[in-house]
Order: structure tokens, then sequence, then C-alpha cells
């Protein structure tokens, strides 16, 4: 009988977080590509644009003009999706037909002041002021809200509508599908093994490492065993943690620094501004404060488009939206693949050969 190899037959996956499997076909990666390219991602960015909204001194949509910050800016989102005050949509007339009210705030944040330097081109420090500033607005919103959202869409790829580097925080007075979730599988699996999920897989994973992309004292990057997105990426400490305002001074700066490496693995890997959407998961806040959460473990989770090349990105159509999520590539051999590329940006590298 032929002996099994996950690079050459497919085969499905477990995801215990979403209590869902994924369909793994490593074998298709040899398959002629005929399908939609991309347009390349824009390169020649101003550093200060007076009539972008996001920059220093720009008047936004609302009339109101941004202060000349010099470092993060946080304000109101002026197109938000949630708002504090709404009507309620009142009793439901029939099962089928279900409405509750959503009650929210969304906050937009600018990592830097200038338009053309991402995430992985900011100093360590520069970045560490982010990770500082992002467990402030978990401190100040968590306790009105039942789950704060922060994430980050990177490039046009994956919907973002502004170049200059910013994410977004959302904070909502219900727990949303993806949370959800993942306190119920965190919460099955603590009750049955003991341990928080997360922590015990992070433990596996060190041990294993072939699916580690990078790793520092108090952090690891890998690949997850059950990843969807060719490139996706899990970021989980090493030391049981709840929430993002509970890292240590050590924690935050080591985190600062594997960001970093990372995010210059992923615009080395295809010498491109790498897009992606990333968002942290901890313990939910609001009045699930006064609960045990004990079973969750902070995480971040980084989920990038591209598959191919630069500008051949991954669908998730047909089969997908109809049947279970599907890869091209195993886990391992994109693991393998982030982890041996240089942790020199190539923008650095070009001009320093030039």
């Amino acid at each position: 009988m032929e002996q099994f190899h996950p690079s050459e037959h497919q085969h499905i996956r477990y995801n215990p977080l979403r209590d869902d499997w994924v369909l793994v076909s490593a074998h298709r990666m040899k398959r002629p590509w005929k399908g939609q390219i991309e347009k390349p991602a824009e390169v020649n960015i101003a550093r200060h644009d007076p009539t972008n909204p996001l920059c220093p001194g720009a008047t936004r949509a609302n009339g109101e003009v941004n202060p000349m910050y010099e470092s993060t800016y946080v304000f109101d989102n002026d197109f938000p999706s949630l708002q504090p005050d709404a009507p309620d949509p009142g009793v439901s007339e029939h099962p089928l037909f279900q409405a509750k009210a959503a009650k929210g705030i969304c906050k937009v944040m600018c990592f830097h002041p200038h338009s053309d330097i991402t995430l992985p081109l900011m100093s360590i420090s520069e970045i560490r002021t982010v990770i500082d500033r992002w467990a402030e607005l978990m401190e100040e919103l968590g306790p009105a809200y039942d789950w704060v959202q922060i994430f980050e869409n990177k490039g046009a790829m994956m919907g973002c509508s502004n170049p200059h580097p910013h994410c977004q925080v959302w904070a909502s007075n219900y727990l949303p599908n993806e949370p959800r979730i993942a306190d119920r599988t965190q919460q099955e699996y603590y009750r049955k093994h003991g341990v928080p999920m997360l922590v015990e897989y992070a433990k596996l994973e060190s041990q294993k490492k072939e699916r580690i992309v990078v790793e520092n004292e108090e952090w690891l990057v890998i690949v997850p065993y059950w990843a969807t997105w060719p490139f996706q990426t899990l970021l989980l400490p090493k030391r049981h943690v709840l929430h993002l305002q509970d890292l240590s001074d050590k924690e935050r700066s080591g985190l600062a620094s594997i960001m970093k490496r990372l995010l210059i693995k992923y615009d080395n890997l295809f010498e491109v501004s790498f897009p992606y959407s990333m968002g942290w998961h901890g313990a939910p806040s609001g009045h699930f404060l006064l609960d045990d959460k004990c079973h969750w473990q902070l995480h971040a989770h980084y989920y990038p488009p591209l598959l191919r090349s630069a500008t051949i990105k991954k669908f998730m159509v047909g089969y997908e939206l109809l049947a279970q999520a599907q890869r091209d590539l195993t886990p391992e051999q994109a693991a393998e693949r982030l982890r041996n590329l240089p942790e020199v940006h190539y923008k650095l590298k070009q001009e320093s050969e030039s």
C-alpha cells in the first residue's frame, strides 16, 4: 500500500479553534495558472499627502483637522459600522427572523505620520508604541464593551482603501461570531484536558519545530497545523496571558521585535508590501470580565491572500464557500518558505547594494 505523504496526498485537518476542517491538496500547486492576476501593489506612495484624510494636518470628511501628530494617532471613525446609540429592533415575530440590538464604537489608529512607512519598515521602538496604544485602547473600551476587536487590513487586495499605515478598533456590546466560537471551543478543551488549548498547542509546536516561522524568548509565530490561507500565521505568547494589556514590559518589547521579523519575512517572500488581514483575540471583556476565562489565551491571526506570487492570490470560492476551506500547499511547506527568508527588508537590501 502506498505510503502517505502530506505534500503529495490530499487530506483534511481539524481546526480546534473553529471546530471545523480544512482540505489540504498540496499537489494542486503543480497545476498551471490561467486565472486572474492582480495588479502589483503600489510602490511609490507619497510620504505626505495633504488630501489624504489620515495624514497629519489633513482635513477629514467631517471637517475635523488632524493634529500634526508625530507618533500614533487615534480618532473616532468618520463612517462607523457601530454607533453607541441605536433603537432596539424589538421582539422577533418568528424564530427565522431574529434581530438584536448592536451598539458600539469604531476608532481608527494611525501607526505613523508617514504614509510610506509600514510596520516592517518602522523601528522596534515605534512598533512598541503601537502595541502600548493597543493596550491602552483595550483598557479604555473593555469595561464598557463585551468585545474589542483590533484589526489591520493591509493592502488594496484586502480591501484597504487608504495606504497610510493604520488599523481599526471596533468595540461591540455583543460577542461576534468568531470569538464566540473560539470561546466555546477553548472552554470545551479546558474542561476536557485541564489546560488552555493554545498554551498546550504552543508547547507542542515548540517541540516539533516544523511549523515555526520565528520565535524569541517571549513569543512564537507558526503556520498553524490547520491553516486555511496559504501563508497564514498564528502569533502566540509563551506565557498564559488573557488580555493584550496584561503583557509585561519585556513581553511588549519582545512582541515588537517578533512582529517586525515576521512582517519583513512576509514582504521578502514576493518582494512586495505584503497584503494581509490581522487581528487580536483575547478573553472577552464587558460583562464577561466577571466570569472565569482562564481557558482563553491571547493570540493574533495573520491572514494573507497571496499564493503563487505578488499578483496571484488564493480565492475562497466554489468548494470553499459551499463545502469547506481548501489550501494548495501544506502548512509545513509554507512555514519552511517563510522561515528561510532573510530578516533584512528587501528595500533596505536594495538601497545598500545601489
